[in-house]
């Protein structure tokens, strides 16, 4: 969470993407403003200018060479205190994201974006742009947690962060292994150069080679120009590969040859170029399967991992549970305007025994559920959404995934109404579905765009 708040304009001229960025970020950031006409921003300018600009690059219909984007770009970038600039763009349009990273953008996020991932830039924009966390303190402050294993994790991140080693991080799934690769990236020398996040699982192999190490116009069938890949894009930067432990063993060779050769070739040149980025990668793979030589090539993983950092899960550090429990707790009553309250010493007992497999992810996902759902003086166990000892049950059905969670609380309610019960009933299923847009609607059974206009009509 940022030290203090921050102003964030969303220039997009799809209303959709506009308010789908400005829902996520509003619940962290509070002060968003959309516009959809760059014609509007000399007199929002004139107010003030904002800490992010997460900033679409093509507004006339038919347009699609990012020239009006970048001329807002030069137009930010010229302010007196110019603001972070992360570019959205289509996931084909890497070559326009290197164009705006050239030219000053802090990142860029292709859509559809992860929300997950959208958050992280925008924190790290904002790191990058306040002069007390340009030592790395600012993204390092958000792996939370005093236990040892913490303190630990820490410690290794400021050892080393200050040198070019490769990083590899292990850890389960949500216990923040791309805070650890910020953390390593905003503490290095590199810390003004771009952080790019791969996920190399998401990556089709088909397009593996064209996606990390670019292409020449021609080269094949839809090859319509020049495309820089991730390696270029990330040059004098830090290159997160996500999930690499999910790559097909083909892949892992092509990336092997560029490690060893620090150099790549795009598809279609007749000589390769040199890459200056720093590895960081990472995986939920357990380390008996990543020596696997049938899952994981064992060259490549000593290419990768010069030092480890092992993110220890939730259960294996109970004893910050409880500082995690009132972190969130304080954020979302503050995000969601509701009254603080106590947790109830009788949940707290099964919070800190719950195995907690989504770890801090699902930590804080549950405590949002808690602040939307809870209806009682104090916090009980049944906010949580949690069985006793064990995993959150899976939503099958819209039936499970709404009426299960708001039943029990909003029915009980005497002055219920049919609005009150649709409220209740989108907060669940966004609860539920951890903030996926696409996916809390599938749970509602409606578009898109009808769950864009329920939430806007009930202020969630």
């Amino acid at each position: 969470m940022p030290d203090s708040p921050a102003s964030i304009l969303i220039l997009d001229d799809d209303a959709d993407v506009a308010y789908a960025a400005r829902l996520l970020l509003r619940r962290r950031h509070g002060d968003v403003t959309v516009l959809h006409d760059p014609a509007q921003l000399p007199a929002l300018l004139a107010r003030g200018v904002p800490d992010v600009v997460l900033l679409d690059f093509n507004f006339t219909p038919g347009r699609a060479d990012g020239a009006e984007g970048l001329a807002v770009l030069d137009v930010l970038r010229r302010q007196a205190n110019p603001p972070a600039v992360i570019a959205l763009t289509a996931y084909a349009d890497v070559p326009l994201a290197v164009a705006a990273l050239q030219r000053g953008a802090a990142d860029f996020i292709t859509k559809p974006w992860d929300n997950a991932r959208l958050v992280a830039a925008v924190d790290a924009a904002l790191a990058r742009r306040r002069p007390q966390a340009t030592n790395g303190a600012g993204a390092a402050s958000a792996l939370m947690g005093e236990s040892a294993a913490m303190q630990a994790v820490r410690a290794m991140i400021a050892g080393v962060a200050p040198t070019e080693a490769n990083v590899m991080i292990l850890g389960e799934n949500g216990v923040g292994k791309e805070l650890v690769a910020r953390a390593i990236h905003a503490a290095s020398r590199r810390a003004d150069g771009t952080f790019l996040a791969v996920d190399m699982g998401a990556l089709p192999e088909s397009t593996f080679e064209s996606e990390l190490f670019g292409h020449r116009k021609g080269s094949f069938t839809d090859a319509k120009a020049d495309r820089a890949g991730r390696f270029q894009a990330a040059r004098g930067g830090s290159l997160f590969l996500d999930e690499i432990g999910n790559m097909p063993l083909a892949a892992q060779a092509k990336l092997l040859t560029v490690l060893e050769r620090r150099e790549v070739t795009p598809i279609g040149a007749d000589r390769p170029e040199s890459v200056d980025v720093r590895i960081v990668s990472a995986t939920n793979l357990d380390e008996p399967r990543l020596f696997d030589p049938a899952v994981f090539r064992a060259d490549l993983l000593f290419r990768l991992n010069t030092i480890v950092i092992r993110v220890p899960p939730l259960r294996e550090r109970r004893e910050d549970i409880a500082p995690l429990l009132r972190h969130y707790l304080a954020l979302y009553e503050a995000q969601y305007a509701r009254p603080a309250r106590a947790l109830a010493a009788a949940a707290l007992a099964p919070l800190l025994a719950h195995p907690w497999p989504g770890n801090v992810r699902a930590l804080r996902h549950a405590c949002e559920r808690a602040v939307i759902l809870g209806a009682q003086a104090e916090y009980q166990f049944d906010d949580f959404g949690l069985f006793a000892g064990g995993p959150a049950p899976v939503a099958v059905s819209a039936t499970t995934a709404v009426a299960a969670p708001f039943t029990t609380a909003a029915l009980a309610r005497e002055d219920a109404t049919l609005a009150a019960l649709e409220k209740d009933a989108v907060a669940a299923a966004l609860a539920q579905a951890q903030g996926n847009i696409s996916h809390a609607a599938r749970v509602l059974g409606v578009s898109r765009a009808a769950l864009y206009r329920k939430l806007e009509k009930h202020g969630i």
